[in-house]
């Protein structure tokens, strides 16, 4: 090259002017640039050499450039191709120069070339030459251009979201839909962490793929926060998504929190709109009765009730109602569907996840007092002796007198308030001890109810009291004449059988203190409860056919069986062959046992929460049983809060005897608990 060339170079990924000063060696070219310094260059390195004879000095480089720059409209390009794209033919940097500037100049000519060389739409090099784009190329790459400035606009705008969420939390930020996507990836890497803690192996279904991965590190990175699943969990409560005590154990299942659209206008349909109940046998009228509901303070979705209607020493004609949804739900419909998807209601400690929306569950569906209310309703006559001496069932209208808590029912019974009730619980007596005589096994082990306020547990135990007694054995005796019922009528329902366990001899069993200690023994001994489309002895509840019909708002198989009665008792077609609902039980047994194991994974994790809040508290605890005798681990129960918590001792220690512990760590988040005992 002549000295005073103008040339351009790559300095450092840069592109660079320079003039031509001499030679270096047999190959390198000195170049001089604006600053005054000269590089030495490989001919490699020079992209663009201005011929034409023009001659140039360092100096000349600003000026120059800046008369360029003028000349730098991408917008020129898409011009010159509309004028050229029908050709087709090749043109030459200096006929391109001449279409987009009406010369070839030493200024337009590099103007062109640099406006040529950024160029990736209209233009393509093509021997010493370019050449058009096809009318289809420049459309589907003007498509990737927009797509790609939509999505960095997209990029620019959620990540500004995201400094905003983290710098006002609590705001509750609306994000849009495609921003949820990416926040997504987030909560899947979160989810995957804590699939080992609590599930002890992955769940493939949370499990991110390498691209996944990278994008959500990547965001986290940008958010100041470790790529990792517990900075993943961090940055989500930072954005005001999650809470600090995020039910994981819920989000790792499939277990829908919100009703679908689609549900929820069907339910608002119906409120407007109620359907006529067009019975073929009118509901038998029970409002005339004394009837009461008993339940936790907290219950909203009421699905039972008692009344008796007449009592003396040797019977009772007892009354149980149990909530009629199939008045509002009907085979088949939106809201049946969307039941039997759920299996059955869900109760945490901080939320109730219902079968049915709660617009119905706690309004028309439920057993409201003051309320004339649809209901299933058994007739019994119960002897002294405890056994049922006659029964009947119905669909009739019934409306509670009193709406009681277990504490209102114990105070009652215990006054002598109400004869009626008075007369309830007698039977109830009745009854128990006769199931007693047909082997029935007791197990007395006080249960925990937690409710979360605010984020902060509060335990108590259930005190195993009259009221509830009282209630649980009116329960058992509705499922034994359901259960005979639909049996003696050939009407297909779940049944719940339960085998018959190898309990230790009675001789054995005595050398267990009474109490929880015993029951503790006995339950380890149970057999789990089947469910099955025939009858068949449930050994626990020393009865010889059981049918869980109490709580059709809550448990879906419940709702069945009520479908079947109510179409026998109207004369209809029944909607269920025992095939179907046996191939029903198999489709709801895998959502109703996630939803058991969520609940006590729950409960589990608040009552550590609790322990943990507790720093230095002494708890005292009851020996309930040694799990590995040989390494002193042994499951004690903590009094004030019924917790069941595996220990290690340092000695042997009878069963039942109390002890003292102290909380060495409690770790809810990472399922670890560890306790000491306290010497005395």
């Amino acid at each position: 090259m002549e000295k005073g060339t103008l040339v351009e170079f790559r300095h450092n990924s840069d592109r660079v002017l320079a003039v031509v000063q001499g030679t270096e060696g047999k190959k390198n070219l000195l170049l001089g640039v604006s600053s005054g310094q000269v590089h030495s260059v490989h001919p490699r390195q020079i992209t663009f050499a201005l011929n034409g004879g023009s001659s140039f000095t360092a100096s000349d480089i600003p000026g120059f450039w800046e008369a360029v720059q003028a000349k730098l409209d991408p917008e020129s390009l898409a011009v010159a191709w509309e004028l050229v794209q029908e050709d087709r033919h090749t043109l030459s940097l200096s006929e391109m120069a001449q279409l987009l500037f009406s010369d070839d100049s030493p200024i337009s000519t590099y103007a062109t070339y640099r406006l040529l060389s950024d160029d990736r739409t209209y233009f393509k090099p093509k021997g010493e030459g370019y050449e058009p784009r096809t009318p289809a190329q420049v459309k589907e790459i003007l498509h990737q251009i927009a797509v790609t400035q939509q999505r960095q606009q997209e990029q620019a705008e959620f990540e500004a979201h995201v400094q905003q969420a983290l710098a006002h939390p609590g705001q509750g930020y609306a994000w849009t839909a495609a921003e949820r996507a990416r926040l997504e990836l987030l909560e899947r890497l979160a989810l995957q962490g804590a699939a080992a803690a609590i599930r002890s192996h992955d769940d493939l279904s949370h499990n991110l793929n390498v691209s996944d991965r990278e994008r959500a590190s990547q965001l986290l990175e940008q958010m100041g926060f470790p790529a990792t699943p517990q900075g993943a969990f961090d940055a989500l409560i930072a954005l005001g998504l999650w809470s600090r005590h995020e039910n994981l154990a819920l989000r790792l299942t499939g277990i829908p929190t919100q009703f679908p659209k689609e549900v929820e206008h069907y339910t608002q349909t119906l409120l407007e709109d109620p359907p006529p109940e067009n019975l073929p046998i009118p509901r038998r009228d029970l409002t005339q009765l004394h009837t009461y509901t008993i339940d936790d303070a907290s219950t909203r979705d009421i699905d039972d009730a008692l009344s008796i209607e007449s009592w003396s020493e040797e019977q009772v004609k007892l009354w149980i109602h149990i909530a009629d949804p199939s008045r509002w739900v009907q085979w088949g419909d939106p809201l049946d569907v969307e039941a039997r998807k759920r299996g059955t209601s869900v109760y945490l400690p901080e939320q109730v996840i219902p079968m049915f929306p709660p617009q119905l569950s706690t309004g028309p569906m439920s057993l409201v007092q003051g309320e004339v209310r649809p209901a299933l309703s058994f007739g019994i006559v119960l002897g002294s002796d405890g056994q049922v001496r006659e029964f009947e069932i119905c669909l009739s209208q019934i409306k509670v007198t009193y709406r009681l808590t277990y504490e209102d029912a114990d105070e009652m019974l215990e006054l002598g308030a109400e004869a009626e009730l008075t007369a309830i619980a007698r039977a109830a007596q009745w009854r128990y001890a006769w199931r007693m005589s047909q082997g029935a096994i007791q197990i007395g082990l006080p249960e925990q109810d937690i409710k979360v306020i605010d984020e902060i547990p509060h335990l108590r135990v259930i005190e195993d009291t009259p009221a509830r007694q009282m209630v649980a054995e009116m329960m058992v005796l509705t499922g034994d004449v359901a259960a005979r019922f639909t049996h003696q009528n050939g009407i297909p329902v779940p049944y719940r059988l339960q085998p018959a366990p190898d309990l230790p001899s009675p001789e054995t069993l005595d050398l267990y203190p009474q109490g929880p200690v015993r029951s503790f023994a006995i339950m380890r001994c149970l057999s789990r409860a089947e469910v099955a489309t025939q009858p068949g002895r449930h050994t626990g509840l020393g009865l010889d056919a059981y049918c869980q019909v109490t709580s059709p708002i809550r448990r879906y198989a419940d709702l069945l069986a009520h479908y079947q009665i109510k179409a026998f008792l109207q004369g209809d077609p029944l909607p269920l062959t025992e095939s179907d609902v046996q191939q029903l039980l198999l489709a709801l047994e895998p959502g109703t046992a996630e939803a058991v194991q969520v609940e006590r994974k729950s409960k589990r994790y608040w009552s550590i929460e609790y322990l943990r809040l507790r720093p230095g508290q002494v708890w005292r605890a009851l020996v309930l049983g040694y799990l590995r005798e040989h390494e002193n681990l042994v499951l004690v129960m903590l009094d004030e809060i019924a917790f069941r918590v595996p220990v290690r001792l340092e000695r042997q220690i009878p069963l039942g005897a109390w002890i003292e512990l102290e909380v060495l760590k409690a770790d809810p988040r990472a399922d670890v608990i560890e306790l000491r005992q306290v010497e005395e």
